[in-house]
């Protein structure tokens, strides 16, 4: 009985998909079946027409062949329609199987002549402009299906490895990063005054209203701190989540609105072990798309040197050497002997100062010519949470913090981590030294006082892993519907 009901419940609920019927084909071949999607072309003849339906489920669409010229009379390129009909071999070329259609239904007309999406190539600017409509070309669903196999093979490495998938809060009452580029929220009218603010939260005494939250909310920049305190029971904790940065940049690298993979865990002392983690994850995800059809159509229109890309993102995935690592120290030393030589940067190379992005890909791309951990920055360039590293070959002690920036040719950086200050004392100078106030991170140095441990995380931006790993330049052809300064499209 038990087997019964198991069976039952796991027997699909929908039918299939085109992906579907053409990676398993129904037996007996000649059972009908039904097709849903929308015309992509059609081509008609004297005594038979053609037509390509999809259902975005797959980059190949299904080759339809009416051999009733009347069943395509009134298919145009984006309507929507029902087919029923054989699946069979095909004796053309480009595809495997057809669908011999014996009735058709158009569920939604399409008026070729108004229709926004025409076949002939449109441009970025004209895409993002249409951005509700951007997802039925070939490129952006190709891109949609790569974030869904890549958000799987995350979860999948991170399940493999004992992580727990953890929902983070959207609204935050803190700035993690402490550079104030968040977004404030409040609510859209005015509402009646709040309850009574409960122990735990103050109520303002300065006469001003009162705050929805009793207190100022922000759109979170980073779950960092969140994943911290649950690390704090759960040991190995991540999140895939949407993040909001209120910066005016307009580079291809940057976005308001965008994705982050952010991991952290407990019992850990070692920015080795952090760096580990990251490549562990980048190659397997790497290795699950090496034979993907969407990663073969989002390379393909990207110029002569696309194939030799491909080939050498591929085998990222299982070269025998770890990837390169070298110190912020090392890093600033290799870049001022190459600006002494060349000149070649607008902005010279200065131990002390960030990195900027043409230091970043020169590093990658030129200099490692692959993906390269830049590790132990100066402690004034990073955040108040990074441990403090001892004196060392790096500088006096707390000179440098214990992190890491991953940079990989065509993007730059992609990952940022560190070890967290477990130490309080430390912790509590970081915090007065970054001008921020202790009472609003009570609960983060309680984190330390009550059974600590050390711990270390990291934060990956996913639509610039998208844009590395598909060969897409801007980040902004990265995301379904992009959010930038200026601009917010739907």
């Amino acid at each position: 009985m038990l087997a019964r009901r198991f069976l039952s419940s796991a027997a699909p609920a929908l039918p299939p998909t085109i992906r579907q019927l053409l990676a398993s084909p129904p037996n007996p071949p000649a059972a009908a079946i039904q097709v849903n999607g929308w015309v992509k072309s059609v081509r008609r003849q004297k005594k038979v027409a053609f037509a390509v339906i999809s259902d975005g489920s797959s980059e190949s669409g299904l080759q339809a062949v009416f051999t009733n010229v009347a069943l395509a009379k009134h298919l145009t390129n984006g309507a929507s329609v029902r087919l029923r009909g054989t699946l069979a071999d095909s004796p053309g070329a480009g595809q495997a199987k057809e669908l011999q259609v014996s009735e058709a239904e158009v569920l939604g007309e399409c008026d070729p002549e108004a229709y926004p999406m025409q076949k002939q190539s449109l441009t970025v600017e004209y895409l993002r402009d249409h951005c509700h409509l951007r997802a039925r070309t070939r490129e952006i669903a190709a891109m949609l299906r790569l974030r869904d196999s890549t958000t799987r093979s995350i979860h999948d490495y991170f399940h493999i490895n004992g992580f727990v998938h953890v929902h983070t809060p959207i609204i935050t009452s803190n700035d993690c990063e402490g550079a104030g580029e968040t977004f404030r929220i409040a609510p859209s009218s005015d509402l009646p005054p709040p309850s009574p603010p409960t122990p735990s939260i103050s109520a303002p005494t300065d006469g001003t209203p009162s705050e929805y939250f009793n207190h100022p909310a922000y759109l979170t920049v980073s779950s960092q701190l969140h994943l911290e305190a649950v690390a704090a029971a759960l040991s190995r904790v991540y999140t895939l989540s949407p993040c909001f940065r209120a910066e005016r940049s307009q580079t291809s690298r940057h976005l308001a609105e965008f994705w982050m993979l952010e991991a952290e865990w407990a019992f850990t002392s070692s920015l080795t072990e952090l760096c580990d983690v990251v490549e562990g994850v980048l190659r397997h995800i790497l290795r699950t798309h090496r034979a993907s059809p969407d990663m073969d159509a989002l390379w393909r229109p990207r110029g002569p040197d696309s194939d030799h890309k491909r080939v050498a993102l591929d085998a990222l995935a299982d070269a025998p050497q770890p990837w390169t690592r070298m110190t912020y120290t090392q890093a600033v030393e290799v870049l001022a002997a190459h600006h002494a030589r060349t000149g070649a940067f607008v902005y010279p190379p200065e131990w002390g100062k960030s990195l900027q992005s043409e230091h970043e890909r020169w590093l990658a791309e030129e200099h490692v010519q692959g993906p390269v951990f830049v590790t132990d920055y100066p402690a004034s360039l990073k955040p108040f949470y990074m441990r403090a590293n001892d004196a060392g070959a790096e500088g006096a002690e707390g000179a440098t913090v214990a992190c890491f920036d991953l940079l990989v040719p065509g993007v730059g950086e992609l990952v940022g981590g560190s070890l967290r200050e477990e130490r309080l004392g430390l912790l509590q100078a970081a915090i007065e030294r970054h001008g921020l106030s202790r009472e609003d991170y009570a609960w983060y140095l309680d984190l330390r006082k009550y059974g600590g441990a050390p711990h270390g995380g990291f934060g990956l931006g996913f639509e610039r892993l998208i844009s590395w790993i598909s060969g897409i330049e801007s980040v902004r052809e990265c995301i379904a519907m992009p959010r930038w300064a200026g601009r917010m499209l739907l």
